[in-house]
């Protein structure tokens, strides 16, 4: 029998098991080594989604800071510079408005006016405001009226209240015609700026669907709201109001009267506390006209009329449009919670959709019907002359950037126009500029808007 060497045997199946664990540990070490890369790719990743997420949160918190509480800049104690009785530099022609007679229009009952130039209009929240300045801007252009304009943004730092020297380039006793931005109304700092003919007039929308239309613009600004839970936001706030409710919390005016709000008020006041009759009655005194969104077009004449204006004066098209597909449909069960939870801003519409009816029956309802009919048919008229397709467009389809309106955080519900192509040279002006969007215009009538440019730049680079 052939003897085996047990030793060589052993050798050998010890350098076996040596190569096969050196060949595992080195798979092992290339295994966990691509494991570890991964992590360490996944980990940079993770991180660099952390910091952007940091800087973006910081960014979105000192810019909403700097925007709604950038603190007016500080007015020494000036000289008191009376302003003039007027401030229209040339003098206006006179014209001849109809009135009715019975149920027919007479030119022997017409009365002479002058037109108004000097003019503060009190621009309230989501209320067509946007529509109604772009009005104020083709006619200041047209007339080379002087605006009282903020410097840097496009509101008077609301929220805080109104103060002369928010007024870029302000010195006491300079002429101004026209103010209409954003403000918290101070009437005693308004009516120092302006002269004494000077017209003022507001728009008012009923509150229920002002304060949907509020809740959907300003809700992520608005941080007592992050924490309210569900797919529908509204319902659930105004099914226990108070419980998200905070009087002190940042930005929380813009979800209670914010109506009463703008307009210099306390809107956390008791229904019943007598201040708010008093006060509704005082708005009553100062301005001469108060318009309504539900009836825009009634109201545009009424203005007119007040104006002594043209019909080519109050053409328009509607601006800052949201789609349709973002308008909740406030059942009536919510409309009546939304209702209750605005009392102040209902009493107020209320007071004033009774003034208005007043002021449209002094004006004549034929009268009325016919006017309106005529602006209808020239706004149709200008429509089919300038909007490519004659309708609004989302706001991704809207193909020049000048044309873009301003967004709500976090969306693209704002719907715009395009020009249509080949408009002829005695309508293109007046197109391009019926359909310019706010910033866009107050940006081409000189404002300097870097805040506001600032914090587009910053949503842009972060896509929010």
């Amino acid at each position: 029998m052939r003897k085996v060497d047990v030793s060589v045997s052993l050798r050998e199946c010890s350098c076996i098991a040596s190569k096969t664990l050196t060949c595992g540990l080195s798979s092992f070490q290339q295994t966990g080594k691509g494991l570890l890369q991964v992590m360490l790719k996944q980990g940079k990743q993770w991180k660099s989604m952390c910091k952007g997420l940091v800087l973006g949160t910081l960014l979105t918190t000192c810019m909403i800071l700097l925007y709604s509480y950038a603190a007016p800049p500080h007015q020494l104690s000036l000289q008191e510079i009376p302003v003039p009785y007027s401030c229209s530099y040339k003098p206006a022609h006179a014209r001849n408005v109809p009135r009715m007679n019975g149920s027919h229009f007479t030119s022997e009952l017409s009365k002479i006016c002058t037109p108004k130039e000097d003019i503060m209009f009190m621009k309230t929240h989501k209320t067509a405001s946007s529509t109604i300045l772009n009005i104020l801007f083709r006619f200041g252009q047209k007339h080379r009226l002087k605006f009282a304009f903020p410097n840097g943004r496009n509101d008077f730092y609301y929220p805080s209240y109104f103060d002369r020297s928010q007024v870029k380039d302000y010195r006491p006793g300079m002429c101004f015609n026209i103010v209409c931005n954003h403000m918290r109304f101070n009437y005693e700092e308004v009516h120092k700026l302006l002269p004494e003919d000077t017209i003022y007039f507001t728009i008012l929308r009923n509150p229920a669907y002002l304060f949907e239309s509020s809740f959907h613009y300003f809700g992520r600004v608005i941080p007592f709201t992050w924490k309210i839970s569900g797919e529908d936001k509204l319902a659930e706030f105004l099914r226990e109001p108070n419980r998200y409710y905070d009087p002190s919390g940042f930005n929380s005016h813009y979800l209670k009267n914010l109506l009463f709000f703008d307009f210099g008020y306390d809107n956390n006041l008791d229904i019943n506390d007598p201040k708010v009759k008093k006060h509704i009655k005082t708005i009553d005194e100062r301005f001469h006209l108060v318009m309504l969104l539900e009836h825009f077009d009634e109201s545009l004449i009424l203005l007119k009329d007040v104006m002594c204006w043209d019909l080519d004066d109050i053409l328009y098209f509607k601006l800052n449009v949201r789609k349709d597909s973002t308008v909740s449909r406030m059942t009536g069960d919510l409309y009546e919670k939304a209702t209750n939870w605005n009392k102040i801003d209902s009493m107020l519409y209320q007071y004033f959709n009774a003034t208005f009816w007043k002021k449209v029956e002094r004006y004549g309802f034929e009268r009325m019907e016919h006017d309106v009919e005529e602006l209808r048919r020239r706004n149709d008229n200008m429509q089919s002359i300038c909007i490519d397709g004659g309708h609004p467009v989302d706001a991704n389809a809207i193909q020049e950037a000048s044309l873009k309106p301003w967004q709500p955080l976090g969306e693209r519900s704002i719907m715009g126009y395009n020009l249509k192509k080949n408009i002829s040279k005695k309508h293109r002006k007046l197109c391009r500029k019926m359909l310019t969007p706010e910033l866009q215009y107050l940006s081409e009538l000189g404002v300097n808007l870097w805040i506001t440019k600032l914090w587009s730049y910053i949503r842009d680079l972060l896509k929010w």
